[in-house]
């Protein structure tokens, strides 16, 4: 017993200080993009690169729809002029799809639910995940929350297992066939009023599997959504950041 204390006060308070402190994420995570409308030339060479779709030419400067994009290098890579990078920004989650179109106005970042819906979940709110086909990296991100760094029950956020017991979804992955009636009834398990959260690029867009014959790319044509977390995967910060700022905690 008296090693088990000595160990426990070795190792010390290992709860992270977010959102207190902002998180220091390494050099090479990519986050945020950022696009130099000065140095792009409408080259469309990235645009041409990217195989899912994620960038568009619009009003003469690239910009890059976070719902579909995977955080690849490949077309910051391939810019001749250098106007497209990754930033370490880890805040990415929107309310609405839209909102996730990057570079030609300032990044519009998640809002807290309406009254009513903060008064009902703003100190307490459970979540049911529900993966519908995609790779297990979203869900293997959204387990790490639990972990004493990111410690999400601080928050009063907590996952269950049945959705009887939720006040929402989480749902990753691109929704398979075989998944969409699973999905469409674990929702309307859920009590009103309740939450849909997207997260990952599939449950936004498809992400890789965006148009194959067996997938419904993503639950935006199935569900309403109520907040959209981008990245493949989302890191857990990108999580956190999005659903307290739903809450109203950021």
């Amino acid at each position: 017993m008296l090693s088990i204390i000595r160990e426990r006060l070795r190792q010390g308070h290992r709860t992270g200080k977010y959102p207190q402190e902002v998180p220091t994420l390494p050099a090479h995570f990519r986050g945020r993009p950022i696009i130099d409308r000065e140095k792009c030339q409408g080259c469309q060479e990235c645009q041409d690169l990217c195989p899912f779709g994620a960038l568009a030419l619009r009003d003469g400067s690239i910009q890059i729809d976070l719902g579909r994009c995977i955080f690849c290098p490949e077309c910051a890579a391939a810019c001749p002029h250098g106007a497209l990078s990754f930033s370490t920004d880890h805040r990415l989650a929107a309310s609405c799809r839209q909102d996730l179109w990057q570079g030609q106005s300032e990044a519009k970042l998640a809002s807290a639910l309406n009254d009513k819906m903060l008064g009902l979940f703003g100190r307490s709110l459970k979540l049911r995940v529900v993966s519908t086909g995609g790779c297990n990296a979203c869900e293997a991100d959204i387990n790490v929350l639990g972990t004493l760094v990111y410690d999400l029950g601080r928050f009063g956020i907590q996952f269950v297992a049945s959705p009887r017991h939720a006040d929402g979804l989480i749902v990753t992955g691109p929704v398979t066939e075989n998944m969409r009636a699973a999905l469409l009834e674990t929702y309307a398990a859920v009590p009103e009023p309740k939450i849909v959260i997207a997260a990952g690029a599939c449950a936004i867009n498809g992400g890789p599997f965006c148009h194959s014959p067996e997938v419904h790319n993503g639950i935006g044509d199935l569900l309403p959504v109520d907040l959209y977390i981008p990245g493949c995967p989302p890191h857990p910060y990108t999580y956190l950041d999005g659903l307290l700022r739903m809450l109203g905690q950021l």
